[in-house]
């Protein structure tokens, strides 16, 4: 999406996940200043953003926290999960290549047709647990 050009709305978005500690919900996003600075005033206004930021891989929602996070890598190669701190609420982002050939594996086996595959885990990050 490096090529792509973003809209304002998709920018400020954008930009305010990036310089978030942790994951966003679309409300908390509204509530930063710059944002709000910006003119952007309504929640549909940031979840049409997040919508084709997550569309185009700038942005991953995290399902188990209703929340988005920005992309932290340039180009994936694979699918990514996610392993998430549930003190401080880091998202640390991983390829799943091998868990994805596992599961799409066991679901040919069973029968079973795969339509999305979210890999999220919950626990203590490195920090955290010392």
């Amino acid at each position: 999406m490096a090529t792509q050009k973003l809209t304002k709305n998709q920018g400020v978005v954008l930009e305010a996940l990036r310089e978030s500690a942790g994951p966003m919900s679309a409300y908390q996003i509204l509530d930063v200043e710059s944002v709000r600075e910006k003119g952007l005033k309504a929640p549909l206004t940031i979840y049409r953003a997040l919508d084709k930021l997550v569309e185009v891989g700038l942005v991953h929602r995290i399902e188990t926290l209703n929340a988005f996070v920005s992309c932290d890598q340039e180009h994936h190669t694979e699918p990514p999960a996610f392993m998430i701190c549930e003190e401080c609420k880091r998202i640390i982002e991983v390829g799943t290549r091998s868990i994805q050939r596992t599961v799409l594996k066991q679901a040919e086996e069973q029968g079973f047709q795969v339509n999305q595959m979210h890999v999220e885990v919950s626990g203590r990050c490195r920090k955290c647990a010392n």
